[in-house]
C-alpha cells in the first residue's frame, strides 16, 4: 500500500529491488489507481484504468513500437506509450499503402517517478485534463458502488439461470 511523504507530496511504492523484481506494481496514490512499471533501466508510472473503456493497464503487455515502450490494454488493444500517455495507432497512408504509427496526442495520465536512497516514490501529475481522468470522478466511483450488479452464480449446478 502507499503511504504519503506529506512535505512534497512525494507517494512510496516499495524499494527499488522489490519494484524492479515484480516489474510493475499497482498502488492506491492519492485516490488514484496508479501502476509503476520498472522497465530496463527506467520507471514509469500512470493512471490504471485506460482512457478509453477502463480496461486495467497492470495487466496489459508491454511492446516497443519506434524505439519507445509502450502497454497495449488488454480488454481493447489499444496503445499507449510509457513516457508520454500519448495513445498511438497503425494507419494507413491511402496514396502510397504504407502503414506508419501516428498519435492520438496525450490520452492517459502520466505520473513522475522520483528514485531516493534505494526507494521508489510516485509524485502525482494532475495538471489539465485527460480522457482518463473520468474513472477517478466522484461521479463515477458512485454509479460504479451503486449500480454494480454483483454476478454470483454456480456453474457446476445445471439448473442455474441467468437473467
Amino acid at each position: 500500500m502507499a503511504s504519503t511523504d506529506a512535505d512534497d507530496c512525494k507517494h512510496y511504492i516499495g524499494s527499488v529491488q522489490d519494484v524492479r523484481q515484480r516489474c510493475r506494481t499497482t498502488a492506491e496514490v492519492g485516490g488514484r489507481k496508479v501502476t509503476v512499471f520498472a522497465l530496463k533501466t527506467s520507471f514509469y508510472a500512470l493512471d490504471d484504468k485506460c482512457y478509453h473503456a477502463g480496461g486495467p493497464l497492470e495487466l496489459g503487455d508491454i511492446e516497443e513500437i519506434n524505439n519507445d515502450l509502450c502497454i497495449v490494454c488488454p480488454w481493447h488493444k489499444y496503445i499507449i506509450k510509457l513516457s508520454s500517455g500519448e495513445g498511438v495507432y497503425q494507419g494507413i497512408d491511402p496514396a502510397t499503402k504504407k502503414t506508419e504509427w501516428k498519435t492520438k496526442g496525450v490520452k492517459q495520465r502520466v505520473h513522475e517517478v522520483v528514485v531516493e536512497n534505494g526507494h521508489v516514490y510516485v509524485r502525482l501529475n494532475l495538471a489539465g485534463k485527460l480522457d482518463c481522468d473520468r474513472y477517478y470522478t466522484e461521479e463515477y466511483r458512485k454509479l460504479m458502488n451503486e449500480d454494480v450488479v454483483d454476478l454470483k452464480f454456480d456453474f457446476s449446478d445445471p439448473n442455474t439461470k441467468i437473467e
